[in-house]
Formats: structure tokens, sequence, C-alpha cells
């Protein structure tokens, strides 16, 4: 009796388990502002609806690396996943990695941020930050000099060279190679040079060359020691350590920078200004810099659908704006709670960003990472030498001829 109650109560488990088997999909994450708020809130998602939410966590290049080659081999579990739609957006299109997103209510995002969600008439992409190019400096350090907030390149340099000590660096912006190649394109804007124009690599001409002499010599001469080693991810500890007076960088980082568990900077030192004018325009990069996709071979694509909606919503959308994420959604911009407690430089900046901005802040090609590292050489040669490198314009031709070769692989030679 004693033996058929136990095989009763197992075959009754076994049953109940596979009625009531967990729903699971798998989600990867940059290591970014929005991508930790996001980390934050899947147990609400995952309290609400029962499915379990299994989440990876990884630096932006790596998760870059992580997909294409899962992908690339089919061994992919992925549902859902963050992209970013100008490193490799047209890659991912084009292999068929993106599922397309023709049952999502896109009526809340500007056209701007939708140039480089959509691929033909579909989209595939839900923007999800935008940011754009500005200029964090220590309000206190500023009014110590007596100087005024730089508003053009002339006065960052001045600005510069008086702010420097032994032990601060009057300016810091990105300096590793492929890494800098975003932060060094609002001062090509500025100059009036391009990376590409309609499809061919024009990144030797004078305009180009005279910006990354420029950003060569500031970092050279006020820059920390190691910033040809440097992204953001490596100067925003120095900053917060108050180890850097100004630093041009993308806006999405601020709420990071005056985190009082990290910062020995007190936020209210800490400001944020429109990236300065340079000799020819004022035209910083605003891009769409990470975006949220569905993995075309996903099994799960109900679940991936359900959860995207919910992780690009309205309300998590103001909750990233309040936690100074610059959201992509207008809806977030024009919430009245949401604009009261973000801080209103940045709000000041993204308004003047999204009025006169460029849409790109590197080639918008499928060999975009390729490209990138070429760039990069140019760039870091320019930093090694404070601007004055010799063989910089011979550099950059031979490095527009590569990119040129990858344009024409891919098929995108003088196509816009």
């Amino acid at each position: 009796m004693k033996v058929k109650f136990i095989a009763l109560a197992l075959l009754l488990a076994l049953v109940m388990g596979a009625g009531a088997q967990t729903k699971e999909i798998r989600v990867l994450l940059a290591n970014h502002p929005y991508g930790d708020l996001l980390k934050a809130a899947i147990p609400e998602y995952e309290k609400a609806t029962g499915v379990k939410v299994n989440v990876e966590s990884l630096q932006e290049s790596q998760l870059t690396t992580k997909l294409t080659t899962e992908f690339a081999t089919s061994s992919s579990s992925a549902d859902v996943f963050m992209t970013r739609p100008l490193q490799e957006g047209k890659m991912f299109y084009k292999n068929g990695w993106y599922e397309p997103l023709t049952a999502y209510d896109f009526s809340d995002y500007p056209e701007s941020a939708m140039g480089v969600a959509k691929f033909g008439n579909k989209p595939y992409l839900v923007p999800l930050v935008t940011e754009w190019q500005v200029l964090y400096y220590r309000k206190d350090l500023l009014k110590k000099a007596g100087l005024s907030i730089p508003t053009t390149f002339d006065e960052l340099e001045k600005a510069a060279k008086a702010l420097k000590t032994a032990d601060v660096a009057g300016f810091a912006s990105r300096g590793k190679g492929a890494a800098a190649v975003t932060q060094l394109s609002s001062y090509v804007y500025n100059y009036g040079g391009k990376y590409l124009d309609k499809g061919v690599a024009v990144f030797d001409s004078k305009e180009t060359l005279d910006a990354i002499r420029f950003y060569g010599k500031l970092l050279a001469n006020y820059g920390p020691a190691g910033i040809t080693s440097m992204s953001w991810e490596n100067i925003m500890p120095v900053f917060q350590a108050g180890k850097i007076a100004m630093w041009t960088d993308a806006s999405v980082f601020y709420g990071q920078i005056v985190d009082p568990t990290k910062s020995q900077v007190p936020a209210e030192n800490v400001g944020i200004a429109n990236f300065p004018a340079g000799p020819k325009t004022d035209n910083p990069f605003i891009v769409v810099s990470w975006g949220m996709a569905v993995a075309r071979q996903s099994k799960n694509k109900a679940l991936a659908m359900d959860f995207i909606k919910w992780a690009t919503s309205k309300d998590l959308a103001k909750r990233g704006l309040i936690a100074s994420i610059p959201m992509a959604r207008n809806s977030a911009w024009a919430d009245s709670e949401a604009r009261l407690k973000a801080n209103p430089e940045l709000v000041a900046s993204q308004s003047f960003a999204a009025k006169n901005g460029n849409p790109f802040d590197r080639p918008y090609m499928s060999a975009v990472g390729n490209a990138r590292d070429l760039i990069g050489e140019v760039i870091i040669e320019s930093i090694n030498t404070a601007g004055t490198s010799a063989k910089l314009a011979e550099l950059a031709k031979q490095k527009v001829q590569a990119v040129n070769e990858l344009l024409e692989d891919t098929g995108e030679f003088g196509v816009y």
C-alpha cells in the first residue's frame, strides 16, 4: 500500500510538472545605463507574467561579437537583444538576423530615430536611447579659474590649457583607436568634414584632417596619461576621482558620472553644456545609439514580442529619462514629471542637438567595425604627435583606400 501511494505521488508530480512548465526567454543586454535599469526592472515583468527571463549583460563590443558568432553558426538561443543600429544594424539585417517588428506601434518615435530602425519598408529595431555629444565640465574648477563655459573650439583649447595642473587633466575625450571615432565625429562635422560622402570614404579631406589634428593636439597636450588606451569606461572613473576638468562624450553618461556611490565629485559641481562650435559649423552628432530587437531564429517569438513591448514601454522610457538616460520616445521628453526630475542642462542640450545635430557618429556601413579600426589608427597617430605628424595625410589616404575597398566588398561603394 505504501509503495502504491509513493508511485501515485510521483506520477502526479510528473504530470503536474509537465503541465506547469516554466516559460523562459533569453535576453542579452549591454553594460549600459539603460541595460542596468532594465535588468533591475525585469523581476517586475517576471512577477506579472510568470515568464522566467534569463539575462546576460556584456560590454558592448563583447555583445556584438557574441551575437555575431551565435547567429553565424546557427547556435543561438537568444530571443531578445540590445543592438547598436549604427554599428551592426546593416550587417545584422543583411544576414537575416533581425525579426521584422511589423506588429509594434512606432507612433511615439521621432522620424529621425526611425531612419536607422527601418530597412526597406519594414522596421526591425525599436529605438531605445538617443545620444548626442556634450561637454561635461567641472563648475567649481571653471569658476575658480574665472572661466566661462567654452562655446567654441578656440575657447575649449584655452580653457583646457588654463585648467591643466599637475594633478588634473584640462581635457579628455576617447583616445582608444576605434572607440574614439564616434567622439571625433562632432569635431569632424564642426570643421566641415565627413567620414563618408555619397558612399565614398573622404576622411582624408583637409577639413577632416584639420579636425583630427585639433583632436590629437587637445588630447596630447591637456589629456590624462595613457589616453590612447582610454574609452569612456576608462575616462569616467578618472573624472569621478576629480582628475579631469572637461570631457566631451555622449550625453547618456551623466547619471553614472554623478552617482554618489562612485564619484568623489559632488553632483552640483558637474555641468553639462552644448558641444562647442567649430570653425565651420555647430553640428554635433545626435544618434540612436541603442535599439532592441527580436532574434529571427527565436523559438519563442510571441514571448519575445511581449517582452520587447514591455522593455521599450512608455513607463520604462519615463523612468529612464528621470534617471538622466536620454530615451528615444517622444512621450518621455514631453512628460512634465520626467522633465522636472531630469537634469535641466541635459534637457536643454537635447533640444539644441535635436535641432542642429548630425544623425551619424561613425561611417554608416556594414563593415563599420573594420572602418573604425582603420580610422582609429589615424587618430592615434595624431594624438601621439600632438597633431603635428608629417605623415598623417598619407596615412589617412591609405586608410581611405582601405575603407573604400570594404565598401566595394559589401556592394555599398557609391551607394547612399
